[in-house]
């Protein structure tokens, strides 16, 4: 089944993770994606392991190669071009390629395009029905706008950081680049918006999206807290700064997380708890009444709590409809029965390996919207790209043993 992007060309000029989680989306989605690698070394994160999966990855090779899994998480369903972009050669493919795109995605330095005459404004003089996106780490204008920009450091920068660890403790990252994935899914939607636009103008734009802007924008209730008392946030470690009780808790033989979102749910834990009294009481009845007095409330629902095993409270939560869940490793994630069920968990063929991936979570009519292309070895489409172009075989020997392309 063709996905909705069926017939979209996108040029994946972007390396690493934000950049190459927006094309895997679009890949997703049925577009095809021409991901476009230095010769030499390819995508920054084809190199970031361990861990590694070694192996034939494609048919017909006989060598052995191996690649990182950070790698392999965001390039499924691409095509790899393998082109030096710094050469005039290997610049003209690419102007050839954007005559024929819809999309190109980059996340170069401010500027670092324009010196291979392949930023936005050249390539959509070419072809003004092209769209550009520039995913950088502050934006196209604005004093941070020539630094280089990280996934830690922007969490750093854009106050996550500060949101997160214990009170007492320092200040903690999350333990995934979730900056960097979100701009990818912010990138996604500014390309698709002005893909539906380019229907009624004819005409495409470039999309700016930066990471320090995408930080800031998803603080979401905690930026709010702020700006309307005029505090900033505080850590609260596994605890949440709005809802109590919201938090993870110390049972007889682990852990779980229980997050009661309103006063009804909380009168059915205090019913559990042997203490229906919590729910007419003044300090506890409504959230707003138990935020205040968390210091209170907490430790009388932490010591209950360590009466008995995990799985047994969790069995008698899920009856009296109270959310609550297990902290999973993320191995227990994936033998989760309903993460089975849903299918979340992917093997992919690419010659005589199986590629793990995990599914694009967005379905089309029940039918998951996850492409079945393994992510490609560092240029293997170059031949059939470039054939594709008018290149003769010998016109691509010559590109090959010049360095243009592999």
């Amino acid at each position: 089944m063709s996905g909705p992007l069926s017939g979209i060309v996108v040029l994946d000029m972007s390396r690493v993770l934000a950049g190459p989680w927006a094309g895997q989306m679009l890949a997703d989605l049925g577009a095809r994606v021409i991901k476009i690698e230095h010769p030499g070394r390819g995508d920054d994160t084809r190199g970031w392991g361990p861990p590694w999966l070694a192996g034939d990855l494609e048919e017909g090779r006989e060598e052995v190669e191996r690649v990182a899994a950070y790698y392999l998480c965001a390039n499924r369903g691409k095509q790899s071009l393998a082109v030096d972009i710094a050469s005039e050669k290997g610049q003209a493919l690419i102007r050839q390629l954007a005559q024929g795109a819809d999309i190109v995605l980059e996340n170069f330095k401010v500027g670092g395009l324009a010196k291979y005459g392949l930023d936005y404004a050249s390539l959509h003089a070419l072809n003004p029905r092209l769209i550009g996106c520039s995913i950088t780490g502050f934006g196209q204008d604005g004093p941070y706008a020539h630094r280089a920009g990280y996934d830690f450091m922007i969490q750093a920068m854009g106050g996550l950081m500060s949101v997160g660890g214990e009170p007492d403790g320092m200040p903690m990252k999350t333990g995934v680049a979730i900056t960097d994935v979100t701009t990818g899914l912010y990138a996604t939607i500014g390309v698709l918006a002005a893909l539906h636009e380019r229907e009624r103008t004819g005409l495409g734009r470039h999309v700016d999206v930066a990471l320090l802007d995408v930080q800031v924008a998803t603080l979401a209730n905690q930026s709010l807290n702020a700006l309307v008392s005029g505090r900033s946030p505080q850590r609260h470690g596994n605890a949440h700064p709005n809802i109590v009780p919201y938090q993870a808790f110390a049972c007889a033989d682990g852990h779980l997380v229980l997050t009661v979102g309103n006063d009804s749910q909380f009168a059915r834990l205090a019913d559990l708890f042997g203490h229906p009294e919590w729910a007419e009481d003044p300090a506890y009845a409504t959230n707003a009444a138990r935020v205040g007095n968390r210091d209170q409330l907490v430790p009388l629902i932490q010591a209950i709590f360590r009466t008995r095993k995990r799985d047994e409270w969790l069995a008698e939560l899920e009856t009296r409809g109270i959310p609550a869940g297990p902290i999973n490793t993320i191995s227990e994630v994936f033998d989760d029965p309903q993460v089975r069920h849903r299918g979340m968990r992917r093997l992919l063929k690419r010659g005589n390996l199986e590629v793990p991936q995990v599914s694009n979570p967005l379905r089309f009519d029940g039918e998951p919207a996850t492409s079945d292309v393994a992510p490609p070895n560092l240029g293997q489409d170059s031949d059939t790209i470039l054939a594709e172009m008018g290149l003769t075989a010998d016109d691509i020997a010559k590109l090959r043993r010049e360095g243009v392309v592999r």
